[in-house]
């Protein structure tokens, strides 16, 4: 038996549950699917690695940090084990052992305006906005809208919530209540304009609970919120590529 003949049995049996529901055709264009996540947190983490678990065949997974104590609670690569190292590789020698078929590109820096053209977006199908950084966010977003082939997925803020139920999708133009979602707002307001050209945003009608506070970057957040954005945003990309 050839190596292809392998690999495709072994495919069949990690995602065939995925193909029972979503057909042949389907698996087929999610495992020729590109997708970039930037930013490996909470939400970004679960994302990719439901992408992986769905069988898409390329992933490139951003983010310049690495993985802190702080983190375990949420964030999936996070382990005691992984404490120290870049989240971009150890979420990709995760990703490989969940699907040693797919084509994955850990980039251990930060998407810039500066660095933006290093990524080559245009190469993808689907682009993660993961980013709690509001330049490199907006930068980000206003890149991905101006490539046409491009589907660009956001998420909102998803600190200071409980209740998982309260997590939805809408276009950027409908978030209310969210104070990333107001943040960006004004900043496009400040450098050209809101986009034309809108897009599915994942966040929370849920209020931020009062006595909520962060000290300097740190914000509180549970894992049964981040990962079910992650994984919202997971499947606006999996409806996305069986649609095409």
């Amino acid at each position: 038996m050839d190596a292809d003949s392998v690999d495709a049995g072994r495919d069949a049996a990690f995602f065939g549950r995925a193909g029972l529901i979503l057909g042949e055709d389907a698996m087929s264009r999610l495992a020729s699917a590109r997708v970039a996540v930037f930013g490996l947190g909470g939400v970004g983490g679960w994302c990719a690695e439901a992408l992986a678990r769905t069988g898409v065949g390329t992933l490139m997974l951003v983010d310049r940090d690495c993985v802190e104590a702080s983190n375990v609670n949420r964030q999936v690569m996070a382990t005691s084990r992984t404490v120290g190292r870049p989240k971009a590789v150890a979420l990709a020698e995760r990703i490989a052992e969940i699907n040693p078929s797919a084509a994955i590109e850990p980039r251990v820096e930060a998407y810039t305006e500066a660095t933006a053209d290093s990524f080559g977006l245009e190469r993808f199908d689907c682009v993660i906005d993961a980013i709690d950084s509001l330049d490199d966010k907006i930068a980000l977003v206003r890149h991905a809208l101006s490539i046409p082939s491009v589907t660009l997925f956001s998420s909102m803020g998803a600190a200071f919530r409980m209740d998982p139920l309260q997590v939805r999708a809408t276009a950027f133009r409908r978030v209310e209540g969210d104070g990333l979602a107001r943040a960006m707002r004004r900043r496009f307001r400040e450098t050209g304009g809101i986009p034309e050209r809108d897009f599915t945003c994942v966040w929370s009608a849920e209020r931020r609970r009062e006595g909520a506070s962060g000290e300097g970057r740190a914000f509180g957040s549970l894992a049964p919120v981040t990962g079910t954005f992650g994984f919202t945003l997971a499947s606006l990309v999996i409806s996305s590529a069986v649609s095409q």
